[in-house]
């Protein structure tokens, strides 16, 4: 059931773009080798990207490869969109940092809960900035607004089935096995902290929060029951 519930999200998911001035770090990717390919030194890119030695890059994420806002005299419409992506990038980050890893803030609106006979918890605190929508192959689940490098934990206790970077368009992303027919999925990580095979507690760190296509530091968050995407909203307390 975890290989269909891999080759399912393999074929449901498309390749996100980077938005402009961004570059989609991919596995192997080093931070010399990006800068060579846009003809800038790697100094620079670790500036304007705010890393410092070692300089360390994580497949999935989002790194910038033109100049910050106010760096720059072009003005053509790419370095326009670009600003407006880095705003609304700003913006969430901030209102994402006034909430507590404690306080998970629910979706507007009552959802009846499905008993599943398991013992589901929030995998990351944060606001619910996607809900999950029948039918939409592109909103199988819930996207959760985080800050950078916040802990996702497991949603209940179980074994690690994948824990890769090779599904297009999910980022680093692990997938748990658990209990009668159910699977969680967790997407747009910055760094995987358990392999495949590893056994996880409910509540137990398993990766680190990463960036979604528009550069947000997002969670997006699966639960299917027989290889079937249920609304995780329905499981969740």
């Amino acid at each position: 059931m975890a290989l269909l519930f891999v080759l399912v999200l393999a074929g449901c998911s498309s390749l996100e773009p980077a938005p402009p001035g961004y570059y989609r770090i991919r596995s192997g990717d080093t931070l010399s080798g990006i800068a060579r390919r846009y003809k800038v030194g790697y100094k620079t890119l670790a500036r304007w990207n705010k890393l410092g030695p070692p300089y360390r890059i994580y497949a999935g994420s989002l790194l910038r490869v033109k100049p910050p806002w106010g760096k720059s005299s072009s003005t053509n419409r790419g370095t326009q969109r670009t600003v407006k992506t880095a705003k609304r990038s700003r913006g969430k980050k901030k209102a994402a940092a006034k909430t507590s890893t404690k306080t998970t803030r629910r979706a507007p609106g009552k959802r009846a809960r499905v008993a599943s006979g398991l013992r589901w918890r929030w995998p990351l605190g944060g606001k619910v900035v996607q809900r999950f929508r029948s039918g939409d192959r592109t909103q199988q689940g819930i996207r959760i607004a985080g800050r950078p490098g916040q802990k996702v934990v497991a949603a209940e206790s179980g074994t690690v089935v994948y824990s890769n970077s090779g599904l297009k368009g999910y980022g680093n992303l692990i997938i748990i096995k658990h209990a009668k027919g159910y699977l969680s999925a967790y997407g747009f990580n910055r760094r995987l902290l358990v392999s495949e095979g590893a056994r996880v507690k409910r509540g137990q760190g398993i990766a680190e929060v990463g960036q979604a296509s528009d550069g947000a530091y997002r969670l997006h968050f699966e639960v299917r029951r027989k290889g079937t995407p249920v609304d995780p909203l329905r499981y969740l307390p």
